[in-house]
């Protein structure tokens, strides 16, 4: 275990930007939010999945619904831990550490929000390895482990607890049918994972990636190289278009961000 540094924020935030390509909200607010509790005095261990035991209790959180609504719902760890807080008073038992449902965008950001908050380390982990829409889509649905209890929160003073659902999908229609009652975002914990499951299903080491593509851009840019090439060449990558957005149509549907974009190259 080790204390992230305030020089990681900005990386962290990049890398979790590139790696949710479009997808997990913005990680712009977040990372103003997370420097501005470092510069407060706040710390977060970020802990290794392999240093969890095996019946450790880790929190699966997520913002849920869409990113145009939360851009006017600012998160804190106040509010980001409120639905953590529901499960555990619903499973009478504490959680060990914490770590994101997906790397990708604003979501990658949201433990480190919990951690301050409840001061339990993030686990260098996800399941995603990027951010996907809906929550079958994860590593947990693969390897088909329970999809309950999940909890809900917002900025007043609801919170809902969701205690079984039929399948993923299921609680992925029940879910957001709540987030939209909500207003359309909702910070969220997932079903609570223990360290073996964490350990065995979860895609390791997500964070220290992002941390590392962060890092790769930083430094592209303070050598005046490309960045899009330095992180192709770090990371194994392959360029399969270039050229520039010259449209963006967006709308906020059903708890969702829906739209189409429109490249020219």
């Amino acid at each position: 275990m080790r204390t992230l540094q305030e020089d990681e924020i900005e990386p962290l935030a990049t890398g979790a930007w590139i790696l949710g390509a479009g997808g997990g909200g913005s990680p712009y607010d977040g990372f103003l939010n997370l420097r501005q509790l470092y510069r407060g005095g706040a710390q977060v261990e970020l802990m290794q999945p392999e240093e969890l035991a095996d019946d450790d209790l880790v929190a699966v959180v997520s913002t849920m619904g869409a990113p145009l609504v939360g851009q006017e719902r600012l998160a804190d760890p106040e509010l980001s831990i409120k639905p953590v807080q529901a499960l555990e008073e619903y499973l009478g038992r504490k959680f060990s550490a914490v770590m994101p449902v997906e790397i990708g965008g604003g979501n990658g950001l949201e433990p480190f929000l919990v951690s301050i908050g409840m001061d339990i380390p993030v686990v260098d982990a996800d399941a995603m390895g990027r951010a996907f829409p809906e929550a079958q889509m994860t590593s947990f649905s693969i390897h088909e482990l329970q999809m309950f209890p999940m909890a809900l929160g917002d900025i007043r003073d609801n919170a809902i607890v969701i205690t079984r659902a039929a399948s993923w999908t299921w609680m992925e229609r029940l879910s957001r049918t709540i987030c939209v009652a909500l207003g359309s975002t909702a910070p969220t914990a997932k079903a609570p994972r223990t360290g073996r499951e964490v350990k065995d299903c979860a895609i390791l080491h997500s964070v220290t990636r992002a941390i590392r593509i962060g890092r790769t851009v930083q430094e592209a840019r303070l050598s005046h190289s490309d960045p899009v090439a330095a992180v192709l060449k770090a990371e194994g990558g392959r360029l399969v278009f270039s050229g520039k957005i010259v449209d963006v149509n967006r709308r906020t549907t059903a708890g969702f961000l829906r739209g189409s974009t429109a490249l020219d190259g």
